[in-house]
């Protein structure tokens, strides 16, 4: 959509249009991480999210409508580099300690989703677009919720030594 980012505004949009092609590779990726999930409550934490995570593509969407915008999805790299090397990481991890594994992953994922979505909030407030701020701000809410979920359940793995494969 943009050759040369020009305006605040096109940043902004450029942006945005980043977090949902975030937000739809993520949807993709909470799936695979759950067929390789072992514990039944990862499992249905992904689950859960991947819910939510549809959720946050359709409050983009309503984003761009509510700026008169034409819906766009540009590129976001860091999300498909993250994609990728969670995938390696498990492909050569054992499969007993494989939720150590996607636990780091979802975590470090979600550190980034609250940092896209803490930008993009500070930058529709500073245009006037408060309807938009308030559907980021679902998302971000259910990014720290993920977040959280994610800390809690490792520290629960490490504790039961699960986390540290052999020298346990």
């Amino acid at each position: 959509m943009f050759e040369k980012l020009t305006t605040p505004e096109e940043i902004f949009s450029f942006k945005l249009g980043a977090a949902l092609t975030m937000e739809q590779k993520l949807v993709e990726v909470l799936e695979e991480l759950e067929e390789h999930a072992q514990r039944d409550e990862i499992k249905q934490a992904l689950r859960e999210h991947r819910e939510e995570t549809r959720q946050h593509v359709t409050n983009i969407e309503q984003s761009f409508r509510l700026l008169g915008e034409e819906v766009d999805d540009s590129p976001c790299p860091t999300i498909e580099a993250m994609a990728k090397e969670g995938k390696a990481t498990i492909k050569k991890t054992d499969e007993s300690i494989v939720d150590a594994v996607i636990l780091t992953a979802a975590s470090e994922s979600e550190h980034h989703e609250i940092a896209v979505y803490e930008a993009l909030i500070t930058n529709a407030e500073a245009r006037g677009a408060f309807e938009v701020s308030q559907l980021l701000k679902q998302n971000l809410e259910q990014e720290k919720h993920a977040l959280d979920v994610a800390r809690t359940t490792m520290k629960t793995i490490a504790t039961e030594g699960i986390a540290v494969g052999s020298a346990a």
